[in-house]
Order: structure tokens, then C-alpha cells, then sequence
């Protein structure tokens, strides 16, 4: 159970999550996808309050993502290693902004321009 000592996580590959650790940050770098699926699993255990979760794990942990965001903590949120979101985390940020809002008017498309 959280505890109210929140900490932050990034799950991502060891060279990406170094300087994270740097911060302070919990960092874990799996070597596999059933190793990543685990530490998802423990991050409620380990007082994790909220989770940068890399884009390569995002799509394949979807369920274990899913069973986490009924909890309140820990909130775990994609990040990419390059400059551009995939498409797949813009669509989950105008999902999250419609539940919350009941408009996708704050994360509109980029248009053809390639600028928001």
C-alpha cells in the first residue's frame, strides 16, 4: 500500500535510465519483457508513485498497465527516446484528456505543419 512517500520510476534500457538515476530517481532496465512485467507488478510495493514506463514496453504491457490505472498510484506514463511522441501515446493523451475534460482541445494534432 502507498504510504505517502512517493518515489519516481523510469523502466527503460540501462544506458536511457543512467541519468535518471543521477536525479534520485528508482530506476530498474530489464532484459526482458516478462522481467519488465514483473517490476510493474512491484511498483506499488516499492512505494513508486508514479512510472516512466519507455516506449518499447508500452504496447506490450498494456493489461499490466490497464490492472494499475484502477489503482490510485502508481501512475505510469510512456516516454519516447526521440524528439516525436508515437502516435500511440498522442491517442492515449487525447483519450486521457476527453475522460477528463470532455474535449480533445487541449492535445489537438500536429496538422501537416509538424508544430502544435
Amino acid at each position: 500500500m502507498f504510504d505517502g512517500k512517493a518515489k519516481v520510476a523510469v523502466i527503460g534500457e540501462k544506458d536511457m535510465v543512467f541519468a535518471f538515476r543521477a536525479l534520485g530517481f528508482k530506476t530498474y532496465s530489464p532484459r526482458y519483457l516478462d522481467e519488465a512485467r514483473e517490476i510493474l507488478k512491484g511498483l506499488e510495493k516499492d512505494n513508486i508513485a508514479l512510472c516512466f514506463l519507455h516506449q518499447s514496453y508500452f504496447l506490450p504491457l498494456q493489461e499490466e498497465r490497464k490492472a494499475l490505472g484502477k489503482k490510485f498510484v502508481p501512475v505510469v506514463v510512456g516516454f519516447s527516446d526521440y524528439t516525436k511522441i508515437t502516435d500511440h501515446l498522442e491517442n492515449m493523451m487525447k483519450e486521457m484528456a476527453v475522460k477528463a475534460t470532455g474535449s480533445d482541445a487541449l492535445v489537438k494534432g500536429r496538422g501537416n505543419h509538424g508544430t502544435r
